[in-house]
């Protein structure tokens, strides 16, 4: 039995779209399910907190936002299993974990999947599954979460350039795993999986499994520099450039010269001074052989 938590209002209302066809497969796959539809985060926590004291999966028809904050009750629970059908916008953890986009087909993983441990992040004690990043995604994201629900999966490009416009310059430090850094520029990220912002791959190198965040930062260009490159992270390119860096660590301790929320899975987490943390198999995750 598994049950089936499902966001109607995700990927402006793709999601809702979805379920007919979501349950019509299950049952076609021999899937006992219950469907329970979300009012907000919380409730869908504790449904997926009443999923796991009943030894059910909790398989959620959403986007990435539902997906982390559905990870931060099930890390609780040593053996409860999470199941993700791809309902938002971005989609980010199930592209990077070869979920398929395709529901029929994702549908079948949650029938013939496996369970396997995956990391996820914290940023004082919030639980996100892709990638925690702020200052100018701080922005972006901001902006892209009010942008209309028409715009689909380029609503984190328009965030992107609507916040270029008035963006400044912000001074931070970043404390890996004990060593400092400071530095002038756009944006600090940390990952614990590849990609967001509906298949930006920020860290091309990042990995589930591994224990460890990639923490990729984006040092001063001009905005004419910025625009120019910013195509390039879809392919995970922009780490090659000169003004990138990427650092690896277990824990992140970051600071900057002004206010700054932090964003992961699509929704705000935490605001700064904060830290972030890599939490190794943390979560089970119905996935393919």
């Amino acid at each position: 039995m598994i049950a089936l938590i499902v966001n109607p209002s995700a990927g402006g209302g793709r999601a809702a779209k979805l379920l007919p066809k979501v349950q019509e497969r299950l049952r076609a796959l021999g899937v006992e399910h219950h469907t329970e539809l979300t009012r907000d985060l919380p409730h869908a926590q504790d449904l997926a907190r009443t999923a796991a004291a009943a030894g059910e999966a909790a398989v959620v028809l959403s986007g990435d936002g539902l997906v982390g904050a559905v990870a931060h009750v099930l890390r609780g629970y040593p053996d409860a299993v999470m199941g993700v059908l791809p309902g938002g916008r971005g989609n980010d953890f199930a592209r990077v974990t070869g979920i398929p986009l395709d529901v029929d087909e994702a549908c079948a993983v949650i029938a013939h999947g496996s369970p396997r441990a995956v990391d996820v992040g914290d940023v004082d004690g919030a639980t996100f599954i892709g990638i925690a990043s702020l200052g100018f995604d701080s922005e972006a994201n901001r902006i892209a979460n009010e942008a209309p629900p028409q715009l689909g999966g380029l609503v984190y490009a328009y965030g992107a350039l609507r916040a270029l416009a008035a963006w400044k310059h912000a001074s931070f430090e970043v404390v890996v795993d004990g060593q400092a850094r400071a530095f002038s520029g756009w944006t600090v990220a940390c990952a614990n999986s590849k990609a967001y912002g509906g298949g930006m791959y920020m860290a091309p190198d990042a990995d589930l499994h591994d224990g460890q965040l990639d923490v990729v930062l984006c040092e001063a260009t001009s905005k004419a520099t910025f625009l120019r490159d910013l195509p390039t992270v879809f392919k995970g390119k922009h780490v090659e450039k000169p003004y990138v860096h990427v650092l690896r660590g277990a824990e992140v301790r970051i600071s900057a010269d002004r206010p700054f929320t932090v964003y992961a899975d699509g929704d705000p987490i935490g605001e700064l001074p904060c830290t972030v943390r890599a939490v190794p198999d943390a979560v089970k995750v119905l996935l393919s052989a």
